[in-house]
């Protein structure tokens, strides 16, 4: 039997996922990182996109996750974002509006300007995830 993981995945209103994985690959903030038994412990941060796992009987799923936190620590990896969507579910169309509202917003002072990129910034990863399904 292949060595295998737990996978925690949790939102602030609840957990989605706890299973074992074999292998995890998602966004951090600065790069892409994929995570096998034998990891040493890390925390990172997430950045908008793809989470994806392969199960112990071999299937893929895929998930868009909202930024947040990922920690490995033996075992266990606990993914903690704000929000997680099956790709499947995924709407184009609606990501597509979501850009173009954040696109279209007005924006005055850094802060203003900062919540404008991070919103663009997260539709255009959830748009990339919706066209690929």
């Amino acid at each position: 039997m292949a060595q295998e993981f737990r996978l925690l995945l949790v939102t602030p209103e609840t957990t989605l996922l706890d299973q074992p994985i074999q292998s995890l690959r998602c966004t951090l903030y600065d790069g892409q990182i994929g995570i096998l038994p034998g990891r040493m412990p890390m925390v990172g941060r997430l950045g908008y996109g793809e989470l994806s796992f392969e199960s112990i009987d071999g299937s893929e799923s895929r998930y868009f996750v909202d930024g947040g936190f990922l920690q490995v620590q033996g075992t266990v990896i606990s993914v903690l974002t704000e929000q997680a969507v099956p790709v499947s579910k995924l709407d184009a169309a609606e990501a597509e509006k979501l850009l173009e509202e954040a696109l279209n917003r007005t924006a005055v002072g850094v802060d203003q300007c900062n919540a404008r990129e991070k919103d663009q910034t997260r539709a255009r990863a959830m748009l990339a995830l919706a066209h690929q399904k």
